[in-house]
């Protein structure tokens, strides 16, 4: 999508989050912006085969963003072209028990993507540095040898959980990781709407939760944390990008572009060539099959 310039969006620099834009449409209705869409998730699906081809690099898109921001809708339209072999979504929910006897970083270590194919994280590591930190109780489930209270969750440990978490992402990406982050950046005013969406439409009440209601109260902490989290962590090889997530039309078409633009930089990426003596006799084989 040409309309998208990835500057718009890319953290560079420390941001003020409560100056980043909510709302995009680039002037555009939604039937046309999901016309932009398909064109662009099938130039992804094409170039998606192509790095199942090449099995040299894996890809790791992480979505973070408050209640009813649109991630389960971005995956499903973002990703309908790509072959089911390719790509992998991971859910992150509350840890279970297994997952709470190993380090925080276990479980999103080994759902990460093997080469040559894209992994999902709808809802991240970055959990272990917002949720907990909005309800530093929830530290305490975690078993650590050294915090014993909630005064022991003092700003040295947050402070030593980003470095361990900008450390992971450094690693992963020197082994041929390419990492993107994207922060769906969605008003309060437009999460309201939402959640009486789902209120109001029989079909729609299995979403809603009354800790929705709870979360929200919170919205300025979340806020805070989420600004936090995006300048101590956006680097140049595991950026964050705000994406204006009012509009979901909108907001699909600037991660699938952004995806497909950042990835077609990586002019390695091609099919591998035959080899020579199999290439040579080409059509050799065609022959034969043509005439079975």
């Amino acid at each position: 999508m040409e309309r998208v310039t990835i500057s718009d969006y890319k953290i560079e620099t420390s941001i003020d989050l409560s100056k980043q834009k909510s709302v995009e449409d680039f002037n555009l209705s939604k039937k046309e912006l999901e016309k932009e869409l398909e064109t662009t998730r099938v130039q992804l699906g094409e170039l998606q085969d192509r790095l199942y081809a090449h099995g040299k690099y894996a890809v790791l898109v992480c979505l973070q963003g408050m209640d009813t921001s649109g991630k389960d809708s971005l995956i499903r339209e973002v990703f309908k072209d790509f072959n089911a072999r390719g790509v992998v979504v991971h859910s992150f929910k509350v840890p279970t028990e297994l997952e709470l006897n190993h380090d925080y970083l276990w479980r999103h270590y080994i759902a990460l993507p093997a080469r040559g194919k894209f992994a999902v994280f709808n809802r991240t590591h970055y959990e272990n540095v917002l949720v907990t930190r909005v309800h530093p109780n929830y530290i305490l489930g975690e078993n650590l040898p050294s915090i014993h209270t909630i005064e022991d969750v003092s700003s040295e440990f947050w402070d030593s959980r980003f470095e361990q978490i900008n450390a992971f992402e450094k690693s992963i990406a020197e082994n041929g990781t390419l990492i993107f982050k994207f922060f769906l950046n969605l008003s309060k005013e437009e999460q309201k709407n939402r959640l009486l969406r789902r209120l109001n439409k029989p079909n729609k009440n299995w979403k809603f939760s009354p800790g929705d209601l709870k979360e929200r109260k919170l919205w300025d902490i979340y806020k805070d944390c989420y600004q936090d989290v995006i300048n101590r962590t956006s680097k140049v090889h595991a950026p964050w990008y705000i994406i204006p997530a009012d509009n979901k039309p909108a907001a699909r078409c600037i991660v699938a572009s952004i995806l497909l633009s950042e990835l077609s930089t990586y002019n390695d990426i091609k099919e591998p060539e035959l080899e020579p003596e199999i290439k040579a006799k080409i059509s050799v084989y065609k022959n034969e099959l043509e005439n079975e």
